[in-house]
Formats: C-alpha cells, sequence, structure tokens
C-alpha cells in the first residue's frame, strides 16, 4: 500500500512537472510571437497597393510668398503636373516646337533643377527641351508599394513623353536625344537598350550602371544589400540624407560611403552661387533645393534608398542593359546610313561625359567599362572637375550635344 501510494504520488508530481514546462513553453513561444510581431509591425514599411507618398506640391501652392522659395513652383517654363496611376509627377517643357528634341533625366539626390542651366543653354541652341521630377523628388510624388528599378523609370519616361503637347515618339514626330546624369545616366542607358528605334542621340553624363562593387564600401553595401528591415533603413538613411554634404570632394579610388553620393551631386558652395540654374529666379540652387526636398518631401527617403537597393547603379546589376545595348550598336555598325537613320541609336551619336576629379564615376574606368560593352568607337569627353559638372558646365556640355544632334 506504501508502495503504491509512493508511485501515485510520484506519477502526480511529475504530471504537474510536465505541465508547467509545458505551460513555461507555451508562454515564452506567446511572448516571443508577440515581440515578434510588435518588432515586425516597427521596423516593417509596407505599404497598401497603389498608395502614394505625396509631394509638398500643395504645400508650397498655398503658401503666402512662394518666389522666395528653394524650389518655386515656376522655377522652369513650361511646368505641368501629370496625374498618373503612380501618383502626379512634375514636368517641365519649352522651346521651339519645331526645335531637336532632348529629355533630362536627373541623379539620385537632387530634383530636376539641377540640369536647369543644361536645359536654358540647350534651348539657347533652339532645342526643345524636357525634364522631370523622378519619382519622390522635388514636386512629383512617390509610390511606395514599388522599387524603384529601370521597369519603373522607363514608364515614367513614356508618363512624361505622353503627357506633351507634340508628339515625341510617333510617326512623323522624328526622334528624340536623351540625355541622363548620374543615376540618370543609368537609367538612360537602359532605356535605350530597350527602346533605341526611338532614339536620335544618347548623352551619358556621368553615368551611373557600370561602377565596379569593389568601390562601395563595406558599411553602404550592407546597409542597402536588402539584410535590414525598411523602416529601420529609412531611418538610417534619413538621418544621414538631412545632415546634408559633411564633406567636400572625395579622392578618387576611395571607398564610397552614403555620404558620398549626398554631396558630390552638389556643387561647392563657391560654383553653386556662379549657376544659374533657373532664369525667372537666381537664387535657386542646387544645395538649397536639396535640403528643402529631404525635410520638406514626405517620399524621398524612401525613393533614395529604393534607388540605392533597385536602381541602376552597380555593374552587377546593370551590366545586362549595357550588353544590350551594346549589341544593337553593334548590329547598327553593319547597315548603310539610311538604314542606320531608320533604325534608331547608332555608335556615333552615343557620347559619354564625365568629370576628371570625379570620385564616384572614375574616368579611366568608365571609358575602360563602357569600351568593353558598346565598343571602341562611343565618344568620349571629360572636364577638369567632379561629379557636379553638368550644373556648373552646362554651358559646354550643350555645346557637346548641339554639335551631336547636328
Amino acid at each position: 500500500m506504501a508502495h503504491w501510494y509512493s508511485q501515485t504520488v510520484d506519477t502526480v508530481s511529475a504530471s504537474l512537472t510536465n505541465h508547467r514546462s509545458h505551460y513555461t513553453l507555451l508562454a515564452v513561444a506567446g511572448v516571443s510571437l508577440s515581440v515578434g510581431f510588435l518588432l515586425r509591425a516597427l521596423l516593417s514599411d509596407q505599404h497598401p497597393e497603389g498608395a502614394v507618398l505625396h509631394s509638398p506640391l500643395a504645400t508650397v501652392r498655398s503658401a503666402a510668398n512662394s518666389k522666395a522659395h528653394p524650389l518655386p513652383l515656376d522655377v522652369l517654363p513650361g511646368a505641368r503636373d501629370v496625374q498618373t496611376p503612380y501618383g502626379s509627377v512634375r514636368v517641365y517643357e519649352w522651346g521651339p516646337e519645331d526645335g531637336r528634341k532632348v529629355l533630362l533625366v536627373h541623379g539620385i539626390t537632387t530634383p530636376c533643377i539641377s540640369l536647369g542651366g543644361l536645359a536654358h543653354a540647350l534651348v539657347d541652341q533652339r532645342c526643345r527641351v524636357m525634364l522631370f521630377d523622378l519619382f519622390g523628388r522635388g514636386y512629383s510624388d512617390c509610390p511606395p508599394d514599388l522599387p524603384q528599378d529601370e521597369r519603373l523609370f522607363a514608364t515614367q519616361i513614356f508618363l512624361a513623353l505622353s503627357s506633351s503637347p507634340i508628339s515625341w515618339t510617333g510617326t512623323g514626330s522624328g526622334k528624340f536625344c536623351l540625355v541622363g546624369y548620374s543615376l540618370g545616366g543609368g537609367i538612360a542607358a537602359s532605356f535605350a537598350s530597350f527602346f533605341p528605334e526611338l532614339l536620335s542621340a544618347l548623352v551619358l553624363l556621368a553615368p551611373a550602371g557600370l561602377i565596379r562593387d569593389s568601390h562601395i564600401s563595406f558599411s553602404t553595401r550592407f546597409l542597402y544589400s536588402g539584410g535590414l528591415p525598411n523602416r529601420l533603413l529609412k531611418f538610417l538613411s534619413g538621418r544621414r540624407l538631412r545632415a546634408g554634404p559633411l564633406s567636400g570632394p572625395n579622392p578618387q579610388h576611395r571607398k564610397l560611403h552614403t555620404s558620398d553620393v549626398v554631396a558630390e551631386e552638389q556643387p561647392s558652395t563657391g560654383n553653386a552661387l556662379a549657376q544659374e540654374l533657373s532664369r525667372s529666379y537666381p537664387h535657386v540652387t542646387v544645395p538649397g533645393a536639396v535640403s528643402w526636398q529631404v525635410n520638406e518631401h514626405s517620399g524621398f527617403v524612401h525613393a533614395f534608398v529604393s534607388s540605392m537597393r533597385h536602381g541602376p547603379i552597380l555593374a552587377q546589376r546593370q551590366r545586362a542593359s549595357w550588353e544590350r545595348l551594346g549589341t544593337h550598336l553593334s548590329k547598327q555598325q553593319n547597315l548603310s546610313p539610311e538604314q542606320r537613320g531608320s533604325n534608331g541609336l547608332s555608335k556615333e551619336k552615343v557620347i559619354v561625359m564625365c568629370g576628371e576629379t570625379d570620385p564616384i564615376i572614375i574616368q579611366k574606368e568608365l571609358h575602360e567599362d563602357v569600351a568593353a560593352v558598346l565598343g571602341d568607337d562611343v565618344i568620349f569627353k571629360s572636364f577638369s572637375a567632379g561629379h557636379e559638372f553638368p550644373s556648373t558646365k552646362y554651358h559646354d556640355v550643350a555645346q557637346i550635344v548641339s554639335e551631336i544632334l547636328s
């Protein structure tokens, strides 16, 4: 009897111990699950399909003194806001309607005003110009549920072109020259690789898309590799972007950081003051417009982060587009001059420009890498300047573009 009682007590005790362990494990699992959901809610950055992060357009429209604004609404001629499924897109277009058509695409951190001086200089050469703010920059909204990759950028180009009162791509409209700067250069090369028959010329100004991975710092590669949750990445990137360019030009062959991207698209203080990006508002500068944009545009940080992650920047991500373009150009060489003209872009109408002291797009490496994918016949021009040369040497750049078009 005593033996049976002892066994029963032991059995009950063991059962209670097992139940306690089971409940403890359930409690730990429940807490872990709750913490996981909480962290996911805090760190994830998911947006519903079709969501839009709006530009500061409405706020600036209602402001009392918009003329002194860092980026006035009519900073360039021919402003219009195009309503699209991706949000509103700000477009500027002016110049003679029968002039040679030139579309300009700006860089990753600047609104399109950075190419305003070049656009004015091209109109002086009797060109018809069009510029637009990339999604999340200037006065263009940002679709946060879509990656900023070559597909989205090509779509935006067509949205801008189709909003024109004159035909840029239809039968009898002729072709247009596509000019891309920095990130815009990578966008332009990608677009040209898919739609070479639409272009009369391709001008790449310090183009992204062939930057060698070895030049990117470990911290920048880690940040934008996709390993960090979007909300945390946006917080870190936003804090860095709002700090502004903390340094001047960096030496070539140095590992590149996010801060270099911010700094190198902006001219030094002296060069910024010498700019004339807007003939209506001489006070407008790239640093002033970028500072306003970083602090006031709800979609800018997302646009920057998404472009760094998905955009046509690194060679390993974009080489296929350049090789596709190179294949088209090689085929063109076997055609007669008459056939080339009707079949689209050819090598003698592709020109690449860069700054001799650019620490992001290294002149020697750019020459080697472009020649490897597009051939040795592509025209190269260089300037005694850094990465910002399109916003400071715009008269010289416009002259070269005009010559290649004529």
